[in-house]
């Protein structure tokens, strides 16, 4: 039984109003229609309404299935993705929790489909809200190991988030397809990688996209900067970008790396 509940509200139905904002940057009708596609469908986790910025956003919430641990992931998707986005996002947010972590994934800001990549800066200012809200939302809910995995676009959001909010109080980064984004120093992985000094895995696939594979020296070189001991980066022979067909594997890399880090630890 979660706690708290008078500070958020279950998923019922969503009104145009729900998602109303003045200063939004995401589009929120395709926010809506989104969130209308996977509710209808979702097969494992509780459908939530959380709020950032004075709007309000869907996260997925799947618990452990071996009772309460104390520990979850925050999961934040691609561009122009969903919470139960088949890559990537839905195989970590429903193999993780049989492996005692809860997953919150999290509806992150989005665009019309073709939107250039230079009108996604103003979105980096609302994921970070959103990831704040996640993991106030998981304290207030006894999680006291909290980590945010994030893919492609959603891991230069979570990344930027935690380079520029030293005090988020958060555990460790996962990002997965990492890559360079120069159009602005907030969306520069990079950069963000030479201020975090929390446990990061950077995780890729041998097939990824050039822009993922020509950065990986300097996302490496990155944590060195930042005196990040604790920096682990590992490319998966044959995977691509969204780890098509190697799901399994994604899942196995991931929960390996976060049982030996948060764990073992705590035995």
């Amino acid at each position: 039984m979660l706690k708290k509940t008078n500070n958020i509200l279950l998923f019922i139905g969503f009104t145009l109003l729900a998602w109303s904002g003045a200063s939004a940057a995401s589009d929120v009708e395709k926010e809506q229609r989104w969130s209308q596609q996977f509710v209808d469908n979702l097969v494992v986790g509780e459908p939530l309404q959380l709020k950032a910025g004075g709007s309000e956003f869907t996260a997925i919430l799947t618990g452990s299935s071996i009772g309460p641990t104390g520990r979850a992931v925050i999961l934040a998707h691609g561009m122009g993705a969903h919470p139960d986005w088949p890559e990537i996002i839905n195989p970590l947010r429903s193999e993780l929790p049989e492996h005692g972590w809860s997953t919150l994934s999290l509806q992150m800001p989005v665009l019309a489909n073709y939107a250039p990549l230079k009108d996604y800066l103003p979105l980096f200012g609302e994921a970070g809200p959103r990831i704040d809200a996640a993991a106030k939302f998981l304290r207030d809910n006894d999680y006291q190991t909290i980590v945010v995995i994030g893919h492609s676009l959603g891991a230069a959001m979570a990344a930027s988030y935690l380079a520029n909010n030293p005090k988020h109080g958060l555990q460790g980064l996962i990002v997965i397809g990492l890559g360079v984004i120069d159009i602005d120093e907030k969306m520069n992985g990079v950069l963000a990688l030479e201020k975090i000094q929390v446990p990061v895995m950077d995780l890729y696939g041998s097939r990824d996209f050039a822009a993922v594979l020509d950065s990986a020296k300097a996302r490496a070189r990155a944590a060195r900067k930042a005196g990040n001991a604790n920096f682990r980066q590992i490319e998966i022979e044959g995977a691509d970008h969204f780890f098509v067909g190697m799901e399994d594997v994604l899942s196995r890399r991931v929960y390996g790396w976060l049982k030996s880090r948060y764990e073992r630890k705590s035995r």
